[in-house]
Parts: structure tokens; sequence; C-alpha cells
């Protein structure tokens, strides 16, 4: 397979192993593109769908973080979020524990109902961020 020099593709451990044909995140263009995260314990694999809405987001930002980390970004580097849900009526929980994670930091978001997600979990989160400046190990 022939190397992308203008795509790099970002792994930790931190994060849930992807589970089908997709990197964690990628950088491209002063971007970090964080793929959608679902409530995976990294460490066990256990997926969490039956645990509370406020549990599953919870768990997911923590994913989507050690992703960022990962490609040397903080949440405050976050551009846009979007959000998908099974059930919008839980929508608030979902946001109380997503206000307390920016913690002030406000991205653009979108939060999307959706009939049904990968492994039946109630929500996924995808995020863009911006390479922050000078950080040479994310420079494409």
């Amino acid at each position: 397979m022939e190397e992308n020099k203008r795509v790099k593709t970002i792994f930790t451990l931190k994060a849930p192993k992807p589970v089908a044909a997709y990197s964690q995140a990628t950088v491209a263009g002063g971007f970090i593109f964080v793929s959608g995260q679902i409530p995976m314990d990294p460490k066990t694999g256990t997926i969490h769908s039956k645990s509370s809405i406020e549990f599953q987001t919870r768990l997911v930002l923590q994913n989507m973080e050690a992703v960022l980390h990962a490609a040397g970004a903080t949440k405050k580097d976050v551009a846009k979020v979007d959000v998908f849900m099974t059930d919008i009526g839980a929508f608030q929980e979902m946001n109380t524990v997503y206000s307390e994670f920016f913690d002030g930091h406000v991205p653009a978001r979108v939060a999307i109902e959706v009939s049904r997600l990968p492994k039946d979990v109630g929500v996924e989160v995808q995020c863009m961020a911006v390479v922050p400046r000078g950080d040479a190990s994310t420079q494409i």
C-alpha cells in the first residue's frame, strides 16, 4: 500500500480500536478529523449500550479526547462536533455532560437523531479540530 504523505493516520491504545475499515483519526490540511466514537471501554472492549446516556456520553467524549491527544491537540482545539443519538429526547442529559466536558469552549455542533447506531449504543460523536500551531508531529 502506498503511503499518502498528505494525510496522516492517528492511532492510540487509549481509545477503542477501530471495529471496521476506518482510522481513529486523520490529519490533513491543518485539521484533525476524529472518527465517530462510541461508548466502548478501550481497555476491556466492553460496549456500554445499556448504560445511561450520561455515562455513554462521558465515555464517548473521553475516547474522543484520547484520540485528540494522540494527534497533539486538546478539546480546546475542537472546531466542530457532530452528535448522533438514537433518542433525541435524552438531549438534555447528553448536553449536560457535553457542556461539563467542554467547560466553556463552544465548538459548532449538530445533534441528530438516528434510527440506530453501531453496536446499538445510544450516542456517537465525531469531531473536527484545528492542528495546534507549532505542533510539528501533526503538520502535514
